[in-house]
C-alpha cells in the first residue's frame, strides 16, 4: 500500500491543524479526546508520564477516531526513536534541537538505510501490521512526519540551518522553553519573546517548512494561524480538567452557588 500520513499530507498543503496536548498519561481520556474533532493530539512523552508502553496505548486509543496522534519523545535519541516508529508513530516531536546537526542526526534516526540509519525490525512490529504491510520497508521513509522544537536562542540562530535539513517537515516554537532561555522564565507573554516567536515563524514559513506552536489563549493561537502556522496546540488536556474543575468549585465557594468565574492558563 501506498505511503498514508493525513496529518503529513495536511501540513505539506498548508492546511491548519488544531492540536490538543494530551498529558494525562491515560489511553481511555485520549480517546474521549479523539471523539472532540481535533485534526492532531499530541502524546507528551518529555513532561507527561508517558512511557513506550503508554505512548502505544493511547495511539491505539485513538486510532479508530480521525484525529492524528503526533509523539513527543523526551529527547532525540536513535534507539528510542527506533522504538516509537516501531509501535506505529507516523509523526515525531523532538524537543530541544538547537543546532542543524542535531536536527540531520534525527532526521536519520527515522529513516531506515541507505537514507538512514533506522534499525529494520519491523516484522515484527505494529508499524507494518506485524508483516500484513508486505511493503512497509518501501514506503516508510515516507510516511514519516518529522516536526523538531526550536525553544532556545541558540536554536534562533540557527533557524534557517535546522530548517533546510532534509528529513525536518515541521518546526515547532516552544514558548515556555524560549522565554526562560531569553532571561523570561515563566513569561512567554514577555513582548520580546512574543516578538522572537513571531520572527522565528515568518524564518519557518519562508523556508516551505511548517510552523507550530502551542497556545491556550485562543486569540494568540488564532493569530498565529494568521501569521501562517499550520500546526498549532489550543490547550492541554490536564488544564482543561483543572481548570473546569476548579471553576466548578469556585461556584460553590463558602457551600453556596457563585457566579462561574473564567478559568485560564499560560503555557
Amino acid at each position: 500500500m501506498p505511503a498514508h500520513n493525513p496529518f503529513k499530507t495536511a501540513l505539506a498543503e498548508r492546511r491548519p491543524q488544531i492540536g490538543l496536548w494530551l498529558s494525562m498519561a491515560e489511553p481511555y481520556l485520549a480517546e474521549v479526546a479523539a471523539t472532540a474533532g481535533y485534526d492532531w493530539l499530541l502524546i507528551d512523552g518529555e513532561h507527561a508520564p508517558n512511557d513506550l508502553r503508554a505512548m502505544l496505548a493511547a495511539q491505539q486509543a485513538i486510532a479508530p477516531y480521525p484525529s492524528q496522534s503526533v509523539v513527543r519523545v523526551p529527547h532525540g535519541d536513535t534507539a528510542l526513536i527506533k522504538q516509537v516508529l516501531d509501535i506505529g508513530t507516523k509523526t515525531l516531536l523532538v524537543p530541544m534541537v538547537d543546532t542543524a546537526e542535531q536536527a540531520r542526526a534525527i532526521a536519520a534516526a527515522t529513516q531506515y538505510p541507505p537514507t538512514g540509519v533506522r534499525g529494520v525490525g519491523s516484522a515484527v512490529a505494529r508499524a507494518s501490521l506485524w508483516s500484513a504491510r508486505a511493503d512497509y520497508l518501501a514506503v516508510a521513509d515516507d510516511e514519516v512526519c518529522l516536526l523538531v522544537q526550536a525553544e532556545t536562542t541558540t536554536a534562533l540562530k540557527n533557524l534557517e540551518a535546522i530548517c533546510a535539513v532534509d528529513g525536518v517537515h515541521g518546526v515547532f516554537i516552544g514558548p515556555a522553553d524560549l522565554a526562560a532561555s531569553m532571561g523570561h522564565r515563566g513569561n512567554p507573554g514577555h513582548p520580546e519573546v512574543r516578538a522572537a516567536i513571531e520572527d522565528a515563524m515568518k524564518t519557518i514559513i519562508a523556508s516551505g517548512k511548517a510552523a507550530g506552536t502551542l497556545a491556550s489563549d485562543p486569540a494568540l493561537a488564532q493569530h498565529y494561524l494568521d501569521l501562517g502556522c499550520t500546526f498549532v496546540a489550543v490547550g492541554v488536556d490536564v488544564l482543561v480538567f483543572a481548570n473546569a474543575a476548579r471553576a466548578l468549585r469556585t461556584q460553590f465557594a463558602g457551600g453556596q452557588p457563585q457566579a462561574p468565574q473564567q478559568a485560564s492558563a499560560a503555557y
